[in-house]
C-alpha cells in the first residue's frame, strides 16, 4: 500500500497537475537539449546550468546550454559543485572564469554533496559562499541533502540563505526554497531522465532572482578610479571643477573629493 501512494505520488509531481513553477538542473549529462521544447513546458520557470566542479572542472556543455535556454526565454542560473579537496578561492577562480555575472538571471547555486567531500571543511565553504555573494550582489543559494542540512547548515548564521533541497522520497522536513524531489523527471527537448524541483509555497522565482539593484552594485567595479597595470593598482585622476572665483577678501577653498569604491 505504501509503496503505491509514493508511485502515485511521483505521478502526480512528474505530471505537474499540483505544482506550477517547475524548475530543472542540466549537466553535460543530458548532452544536448533542444531548449524551443523545453521552454514550451508552461510550468517550467527556471533552469540551474551546472557550470564547474572543483579547482579546475568544467562542464562542457555550459555555454551552449546557458546561451541557449536565455534565447528560449528561461530564467537561468549556474551552479558549482563543491569539493573539499581545494581551496575555497580556488573553486571561486574556477566558477568565476565560467560564469559572467551579466548573464544570470537567478542567484547561483553552490552544490555541497556527501559523494563530493570525505569532510566539508566549513570554513572553506563559509569563505566561498562570501566570494560568491561579492561578486554576484547575492547570497548564493545552497544545494545539499536533508542530512547535510541538519548536521552543518541547521545554525543561526546559515538562516539569510535559500537553501535547496534533495529528498526523492517526501517532503523535506527542514527549512527549504526549493525541493528537488526527482531525478527521473522527463521532459520533451531532453533526452533521459533530468532533475525535476518545486518552490516551498511560501516562495516563487521572485525570491530568488538576482535584481536589477544587486545586478548593478555587483558591476561597479571602481567605477572612475582605478585601473590596474601588472601588479600595481594606479588610480586615475578624477577632473574636478575649478572653483568659481567670488569677489570676497577671502581666498575660496579647495575642495577634495573621494574616491568611489565599490555580488557564487
Amino acid at each position: 500500500m505504501i509503496r503505491m501512494a509514493r508511485y502515485f505520488f511521483l505521478l502526480i509531481m512528474l505530471s505537474g497537475a499540483t505544482y506550477a513553477q517547475k524548475g530543472i538542473d542540466v549537466s553535460r549529462f543530458q548532452d544536448s537539449i533542444d531548449w524551443k521544447k523545453v521552454a514550451k513546458n508552461s510550468n517550467l520557470e527556471f533552469v540551474y546550468v551546472k557550470a564547474s566542479e572543483g579547482a579546475s572542472i568544467r562542464d562542457q556543455m555550459y555555454t551552449y546550454n546557458l546561451k541557449k535556454a536565455r534565447e528560449a526565454g528561461l530564467l537561468v542560473g549556474s551552479y558549482h559543485v563543491y569539493s573539499s579537496r581545494t581551496t575555497a578561492y580556488q573553486q571561486f577562480a574556477n566558477f568565476k572564469k565560467a560564469v559572467g555575472k551579466t548573464k544570470q538571471d537567478i542567484i547561483p547555486v553552490l552544490d555541497i554533496e556527501a559523494v563530493h567531500c570525505h569532510k566539508l571543511y566549513m570554513e572553506r565553504v563559509d569563505k566561498l559562499l562570501e566570494l560568491m555573494e561579492k561578486e554576484y550582489g547575492a547570497k548564493p543559494m545552497i544545494y545539499t541533502s536533508e542530512k547535510l542540512y541538519t548536521t552543518h547548515f541547521n545554525v543561526k548564521k546559515y538562516k539569510p540563505y535559500h537553501f535547496f533541497i534533495a529528498n526523492y522520497k517526501r517532503e523535506p522536513a527542514v527549512a527549504y526554497t526549493l525541493w528537488q524531489y526527482t531525478q527521473h523527471g522527463k521532459q520533451k527537448g531532453i533526452a533521459g531522465f533530468v532533475d525535476f524541483s518545486r518552490f516551498n509555497k511560501k516562495y516563487d522565482v521572485e525570491d530568488i532572482k538576482i535584481s536589477t539593484k544587486d545586478t548593478t552594485s555587483a558591476q561597479q567595479v571602481s567605477k572612475a578610479t582605478e585601473k590596474k597595470i601588472g601588479t600595481k593598482t594606479v588610480k586615475k585622476q578624477v577632473p574636478q571643477k575649478q572653483p568659481v572665483k567670488k569677489k570676497s577678501a577671502y581666498k575660496p577653498q579647495s575642495v577634495t573629493t573621494a574616491s568611489k569604491q565599490r555580488r557564487k
